[in-house]
């Protein structure tokens, strides 16, 4: 069998064995965790060298996407209260969390226009930037100098997003051909995009087995609203986009979130149980891009037969 063959062939099963895997050495993730800061600007640099500069646009697309990303987790929040501050809070993070900074290039693997998604990605990082302060103030989320919490979440979103397109643009001018040649390897973002996702599933799992017992059924409940609201946005993601002409930027931008930023936000600002939710939400979203990548793959054979 050839190298290519086997690799299409193992294609759909990488990112649950990603997953798996992630599972299984989560207790070794402190030695290998820095690298995935790394592995994530070099799998945007790839995919960026993919876009024009004309086509990074704010359209409508970008606007419905965010309106229910800001808009949506006030009224999550507000309606779960009642169960608890808790599960209101780990359950808001992961519909009020930014954008993946991955996906852009899930987008590309589906068939969706990156160029809009990395539109969106750029915007909504940078409105959670300037936003959450304000929310997490208007939730009683502890004494929250503004300033100071919109520079800390800033510095940890921006340069991940715009330095791997400002190089990607600086390589259109400067180099034209090396930046086609990059751009031609858009395979290689699926694979670094596995190694990522092993590194972030393994962090995920190991801090929420640190957790005390007692907080299981609690963790659970959170759990569960993570996956409703996952899948929910998912599909009123695909919703706005199909009115937009693109169906599945529509739910990566809305359903695929950036869930380390989440819990590290929980964990800083919120009670630090509430990060349980982004927690669990690595799980739902990566099971959701997992099954979305398998039929397509699928798809794609049938169709070449």
């Amino acid at each position: 069998m050839k190298q290519q063959e086997l690799l299409r062939r193992l294609k759909p099963w990488m990112l649950p064995g990603a997953m798996l895997a992630g599972v299984i050495f989560h207790n070794h993730m402190s030695r290998v965790e820095i690298l995935a800061p790394y592995l994530i600007f070099v799998m945007l640099f790839i995919t960026f060298c993919k876009v024009k500069p004309k086509e990074l646009r704010i359209t409508g697309l970008t606007w419905g996407l965010l309106s229910v990303q800001i808009l949506g987790a006030i009224a999550v929040y507000l309606a779960l209260l009642p169960l608890g501050e808790d599960i209101a809070q780990g359950t808001m993070i992961c519909v009020f969390c930014p954008t993946a900074t991955a996906a852009p290039v899930i987008t590309g693997m589906l068939g969706g226009s990156v160029p809009r998604l990395a539109t969106f990605s750029i915007v909504s990082n940078i409105t959670v930037a300037v936003t959450a302060p304000l929310l997490f103030s208007a939730i009683g989320a502890g004494d929250i100098d503004f300033v100071t919490s919109m520079h800390s979440i800033a510095v940890k979103v921006v340069p991940l997003i715009i330095a791997p397109l400002a190089l990607a643009l600086i390589l259109l001018a400067v180099a034209p051909k090396a930046h086609s040649a990059v751009a031609s390897k858009q395979s290689w973002s699926f694979y670094i995009w596995a190694l990522s996702l092993f590194i972030v599933v393994g962090r995920a799992v190991s801090f929420v087995m640190s957790e005390p017992a007692g907080k299981i059924p609690e963790m659970i409940a959170i759990a569960l609203c993570s996956a409703a609201v996952c899948g929910a946005q998912f599909i009123i993601g695909r919703k706005i986009g199909r009115r937009f002409g693109d169906k599945i930027a529509g739910a990566q931008g809305l359903g695929q979130k950036n869930t380390v930023l989440a819990i590290w936000m929980a964990l800083t600002y919120l009670n630090p149980i509430s990060s349980v939710g982004p927690a669990a939400y690595v799980a739902w979203q990566n099971t959701v891009n997992s099954l979305q990548l398998y039929f397509k793959e699928k798809r794609d054979r049938q169709l070449k037969h």
